[in-house]
């Protein structure tokens, strides 16, 4: 691996941190090499609204007067523009940096190329593209999020050998169940890496899902109801003050403690005009958790990137039949004790 690559990977490994923390803001990851001292400096974006990568990166730089003969990599194009925190490009240039290696470009149309053009006017030698694919991949909400104006969708459900993905009605919360205990906490380490997460009128009647993360560390997800009808009633656990929720319905209703409503359409396209209302609120990724009918609405559109599926192991004989996705490439593949979890991408 040579050196421009190394330092990259270094880069993505402390930009993964960020992971959960820093939406809608991209995971970004930053170390300052010198040529005779070697790394002289490291830090990552750790949380949304906070210090940038390349700030806290130069920052932990003792002797600041070795910035001018250093090397600054970063896995993604340094901002250009004033957020909540000034941009990252005119602090480079404040500190004579002699030289910039990025990961890839940022398609934020607020920066864009501007912040390479920053850099490259103020005398910078400026290198692109280095591990491009990866670093693109790390950042693939935030990239889904501004060039497909949507949330990065993940789908996500369990079904049994036999292809099922719920018995029917009435059954025991535990008789339906189809995964392990540790799939269970696998996917709540899951919901505390995206920002919100999706279910239909019947799965939160039926299955009363608080759709938290009881069983680790981490933050909740905003949780989105679609309930045409408002036939959920405020007492099941997706209402409770956990997390916020949003609820997609075509009631009129006036929000309540951490309950909000949007009106929609149901007679024109609905998951259409609920991902241009999630983007609206800046959510970068959204799971979807819901039945048969609520997964397919989006694989019918082809308005999803990533699958994520459990086989147990259990027979159902009958039931709700489980959805199937033809147009995808399977890209892992492993066991959970007895659960297997395929992920594939569109």
């Amino acid at each position: 691996m040579n050196e421009f690559n190394q330092y990259m990977q270094r880069c993505l490994q402390l930009a993964e941190k960020g992971l959960g923390n820093v939406a809608p803001n991209p995971m970004v990851g930053c170390v300052i090499v010198h040529p005779e001292h070697g790394v002289i400096g490291a830090g990552y974006h750790q949380t949304y609204g906070q210090a940038h990568a390349e700030v806290n990166a130069i920052n932990s730089v003792i002797n600041k007067s070795l910035l001018q003969e250093s090397t600054l990599y970063v896995n993604l194009e340094p901002c250009s523009h004033y957020g909540k925190t000034p941009p990252c490009s005119d602090l480079i240039i404040q500190h004579k940096i002699k030289r910039v290696v990025i990961g890839c470009l940022d398609t934020n149309p607020l920066v864009a190329g501007k912040g390479i053009e920053k850099l490259w006017n103020a005398g910078i030698e400026v290198f692109t593209d280095i591990l491009k694919d990866e670093c693109h991949n790390l950042n693939k909400r935030f990239f889904t999020f501004h060039e497909k104006k949507r949330p990065y969708i993940i789908l996500k459900w369990a079904q049994t050998k036999d292809g099922f993905i719920s018995k029917q009605p009435p059954f025991t919360k535990k008789e339906n169940w189809i995964t392990n205990d540790e799939s269970k906490k696998l996917v709540h380490t899951w919901r505390t890496q995206e920002q919100a997460i999706l279910v239909g009128t019947n799965t939160a009647l039926i299955d009363n899902p608080a759709l938290t993360v009881r069983l680790i560390k981490g933050k909740n997800p905003i949780r989105v109801l679609i309930d045409k009808d408002l036939k959920v009633p405020l007492t099941n656990n997706i209402f409770s003050k956990d997390a916020e929720t949003i609820v997609f319905t075509n009631k009129s209703q006036l929000d309540v403690n951490n309950v909000s409503y949007h009106h929609i359409d149901f007679t024109k396209d609905i998951i259409t005009q609920i991902l241009n209302t999630l983007h609206d609120k800046k959510i970068t990724s959204l799971i979807v958790e819901g039945g048969t009918h609520t997964l397919e609405s989006f694989i019918n559109k082809n308005l999803w990137d990533e699958a994520r599926v459990f086989t147990g192991n259990k027979h159902f004989q009958s039931g709700i039949k489980a959805p199937v996705i033809t147009t995808s490439k399977i890209t892992s593949q492993m066991m959970i004790g007895e659960d297997e979890l395929h992920v594939s991408i569109r």
